[in-house]
């Protein structure tokens, strides 16, 4: 009789030395490394950028750094992370090449759902003295169209009243700040490597306005013992599906619960703002930097302005992944023409980077077949996203008295997204944004007239800066791409953004030839 085929084992630190050849693992002895930071958000993306930058550090020149993960939502680390040591493969996939590392650099993982007492005890202890953070945009509990703390907020208000156990990131972090003071008085870095524009700007500012409300001088001490430097991420790692981790276990012969996968490129600017000790990222290829605005600006207005236009606009037309809409000819051609004639004209210098090839470059990657990135999660929280990627290059477009036409389409196409999931228009599809229920309600109410649709959502002043809403040419572009993205034909929105752009570039042409 056969034995039963013999179950394959857990990655795990007592499995580190036999891994196969085509498995990179790390060249620093890991038992000997120590917590030095902590990371809130410990998904997908941090796993295949901070942490993976921090290990090749520990490689190149090896200190106290080692990681200790929080989650304070789901999902749990415990049954993943936690149970593999806090081990895991990252693969780096290009179309059909396949790269395959395990990264060691988080030591510990914390689980915070249910109680903030766990992360406290990490996030106030004198070892850590940095704090990184993906907690996406709606973690910081703020107001997209100015930046500032939303104090009516459930989290924040329940923070406020309960100061000793926060739900929200500003609350934990805040009171994380007043137990450090009270305990050992060390100084913090807390670095935000969240798509927000002026991100340390907005965690400095939800956590010192939370801090005021605190009282007792806590602002005043934050003031001077806490550093909030912005930062610019970039590398595309979309959500782990099955078929990710059956890969490791067929190709490599070992089970891993928390595989990360991302695209070869990567990249991460970081202001020189620290309140102590920073870890020497720049030796593993991040750029320290005076001012990150550039950076911030290229990035969010090209790369995420781009995907949030493949998003919406490609869930609208049937398709299921970014590599798809890019693929698409109709949408291809608009992405490419809008960023090249409406955004670009609206970025400052980047040092060391030319904005065509930037442009070629990132779409470039959108098309690589193997990053299986859903148009749906990236649509996800549209309304924290449109605010950078698309309204901010608009109201610029508006002040140098250039035309929107083409940027316009895919505001619309957020809009037409959201509508979409309402219960008058057949819940086509489920969504996850902190407005879906205001715009379905919107829905709901109006129908299918455009105009009263287009004005009431942008009477949200949260999102929609009021002096935007009421520019006419903003108003009548997005209207009209809302009428027909909402028609049996919705790519007839991005095909009269392009009639009428060239229109409008052969008036540009003969005026400038007269």
């Amino acid at each position: 009789m056969n034995a039963a085929p013999k179950s394959p084992e857990t990655l795990g630190p007592a499995l580190l030395d036999r891994l196969p050849s085509a498995v990179q693992t790390p060249s620093y002895d890991r038992a000997a490394l120590a917590p030095g930071m902590a990371h809130l958000g410990v998904g997908a993306f941090h796993r295949c950028h901070q942490a993976e930058y921090t290990d090749d550090l520990l490689s190149l020149q090896f200190d106290r750094w080692g990681i200790v993960g929080i989650n304070i939502r789901p999902p749990r680390l415990a049954d993943t992370l936690g149970r593999q040591g806090g081990l895991y493969t990252r693969l780096i996939r290009e179309n059909s090449h396949v790269e395959a590392r395990v990264i060691s650099s988080i030591v510990e993982v914390v689980d915070s759902q249910e109680s903030a007492a766990p992360a406290l005890g990490v996030l106030a202890s004198p070892d850590i003295e940095l704090v990184t953070m993906t907690v996406t945009e709606k973690g910081y509990c703020h107001i997209p169209s100015s930046g500032t703390l939303d104090l009516a907020h459930p989290d924040i208000v329940h923070d406020l009243a309960n100061p000793q156990a926060p739900r929200s990131v500003p609350g934990l972090l805040t009171r994380a700040l007043e137990l450090r003071r009270a305990t050992h008085g060390r100084a913090l870095t807390l670095l935000s490597c969240d798509n927000i524009p002026t991100n340390g700007v907005i965690l400095e500012n939800v956590v010192r306005t939370f801090a005021e409300r605190r009282g007792d001088g806590l602002a005043d001490w934050i003031a001077a013992n806490a550093a909030f430097p912005s930062a610019m991420v970039d590398r595309i790692a979309p959500a782990v599906t099955q078929d990710d981790l059956d890969s490791v276990e067929q190709w490599f012969g070992y089970r891993d619960a928390a595989v990360a996968v991302g695209e070869p490129f990567r990249q991460w600017v970081i202001e020189k703002k620290f309140a102590g000790r920073m870890p020497r990222w720049d030796l593993a290829g991040a750029t320290f930097v005076e001012d990150v605005t550039p950076f911030e600006h290229l990035k969010m207005r090209v790369l995420n302005g781009a995907q949030t236009t493949l998003a919406t606009l490609g869930v609208l037309a049937g398709l299921e992944h970014t590599f798809d809409a890019i693929a698409d000819p109709l949408l291809s051609v608009f992405v490419h023409r809008m960023l090249v004639e409406e955004t670009l004209p609206t970025l400052m210098p980047v040092p060391g980077m030319e904005p065509l090839a930037y442009v070629e470059q990132s779409l470039g990657r959108l098309k690589n077949t193997a990053i299986r990135h859903r148009n749906h999660q990236i649509a996800t929280d549209g309304s924290q996203k449109i605010v950078q990627r698309l309204l901010n290059p608009i109201r610029d477009r508006l002040r140098q008295g250039q035309g929107i036409g083409l940027l316009s389409v895919p505001v619309a196409g957020w809009m037409a997204y959201l509508i979409q999931a309402s219960a008058r228009f057949g819940k086509r599809w489920p969504v996850s944004d902190p407005y879906a229920g205001k715009v379905a309600e919107i829905a709901d109410m109006t129908g299918r007239d455009a105009p009263a649709l287009a004005s009431a959502i942008l009477a949200i002043d949260t999102i929609f800066d009021p002096g935007l809403a009421a520019n006419a040419m903003f108003r009548e572009a997005v209207t009209a791409a809302l009428g027909e993205l909402l028609s049996d034909d919705p790519m007839a929105a991005v095909r009269h953004g392009l009639e009428q752009d060239e229109v409008a570039r052969l008036k540009r042409s003969k005026q400038s030839a007269l």
